[in-house]
């Protein structure tokens, strides 16, 4: 076979099994009700837009007046002239928001789990990561040429079997997801900030998905877990709660900060976060630090949505994050249901195999602030219809 013969009859199968994924363009802002084309306005509840700020008016006036200011782009890295005034007011603002001494901007949050373990990382340390970690960080590590060390999720006991088990290592480094994306529960922080005091390692969290989502001032897990300004390091993102748009970055002491701007390939090698993206991130952050009103509705809604799923019946996760999974187990009937829902006026997505493990297919659920009481019984009501039609809810 030829390499396109291959990938041909991979995707056939993939296809005839009905576990091909398929992008639906959107004609509209995302929002609560998008228009996706072909199908009208839906309730949108498979986004990462959860303070509902990707199309705030204040947002998109900076964004606008930043490109009047400063241009589309600057065509450079940041070593280079890649560098603005503004980038270093954003940089300053993620570190006194976290708490943190200095902040690196990257393209994405990707880029810097992809540049962090590789760069500060050789043969004589360690890296121990939770087996849920994000893709990102998997890849990072596999890209890191040190000793690597699993332990099973959110399970401390093994999280301590692991750093016994690198005991001999220079230096060592725990990463975890702050929340994890697929299952939308919490890594044990506490526990993990006494254990690498203990054992003099480092602990770096990914907080992604709960920068701007959790804690009472949205400032994340370790905020809402107690342990705000124990945590060592942390990657984020800034296009998800905080304007949905696109951007990532490491945050925490100066001198970690400092040797990932002289060494970290994907900021040496990539151009520099657009002017339009830096503004709507500042303003952003503007809108969370003024007014937690846009945590505080999340929370309700999130409760809310919870509480009525459970009370139909639908089996989810338990939790207390925005992340609802809704528990199916076969890859094609989650990915039937998320197409059956969209014609029911509701977007959500099914996944399956390899994005979660063999037999744990669901539907992922998430809230948003915009999200009105109204909306959310109405995804609860078509959820209900179309999982009973399924199997998957009782009726």
């Amino acid at each position: 076979m030829t390499l396109l013969t291959t990938l041909s009859t991979e995707l056939d199968q993939m296809a005839q099994a009905g576990t091909l994924k398929r992008e639906l363009p959107l004609r509209t802002p995302q929002g609560a009700v998008v228009e996706v084309e072909g199908k009208g306005e839906v309730i949108m509840l498979t986004s990462n837009n959860y303070l509902g700020l990707a199309n705030h008016p204040a947002i998109v006036a900076a964004a606008e007046k930043a490109e009047g200011d400063y241009g589309y782009g600057l065509a450079s890295v940041r070593f280079i002239c890649g560098t603005q005034t503004i980038h270093r007011i954003l940089e300053k603002r993620i570190s006194e928001f976290f708490g943190m001494e200095e902040t690196i901007l990257y393209g994405s949050c990707w880029n810097a789990n992809e540049g962090l373990f590789q760069t500060i990382l050789t043969d004589e340390d360690a890296i121990i990561s939770d087996e849920l970690n994000h893709a990102s960080i998997i890849d990072g590590i596999r890209l890191a040429k040190c000793r690597k060390e699993r332990y099973k999720n959110r399970d401390v006991a093994d999280l301590r079997r692991a750093l016994d088990a690198t005991r001999d290592a220079r230096n060592r480094l725990i990463m975890t997801d702050g929340v994890f994306s697929m299952e939308g529960s919490l890594a044990p922080l506490p526990e993990m900030v006494q254990l690498a005091r203990e054992h003099g390692a480092f602990l770096v969290v990914d907080d992604s998905h709960g920068t701007g989502v959790l804690g009472k001032t949205g400032r994340g897990t370790a905020e809402e877990l107690g342990v705000f300004g124990k945590i060592d390091a942390y990657t984020s993102t800034l296009g998800k709660a905080l304007g949905g748009s696109h951007g990532g970055f490491t945050t925490g002491p100066k001198v970690l900060i400092d040797y990932l701007r002289q060494k970290s390939r994907p900021y040496l090698f990539s151009n520099t976060l657009p002017p339009a993206v830096v503004m709507g991130s500042i303003a952003a952050l503007d809108l969370l630090e003024k007014d937690t009103s846009f945590v505080d509705r999340l929370r309700r809604n999130t409760m809310h949505f919870r509480r009525g799923l459970t009370e139909r019946g639908v089996r989810i996760r338990e939790g207390i994050t925005p992340i609802v999974p809704i528990l199916i187990g076969d890859t094609a009937k989650a990915i039937a249901i998320s197409a059956e829902l969209l014609d029911h006026g509701i977007f959500v997505s099914g996944f399956g195999f390899p994005v979660v493990p063999q037999g744990q297919a669901r539907l992922r659920c998430q809230i948003s602030a915009a999200h009105t009481t109204e909306q959310l019984d109405r995804a609860i009501t078509a959820i209900v219809e179309v999982g009973q039609k399924y199997g998957v809810v009782a009726g």
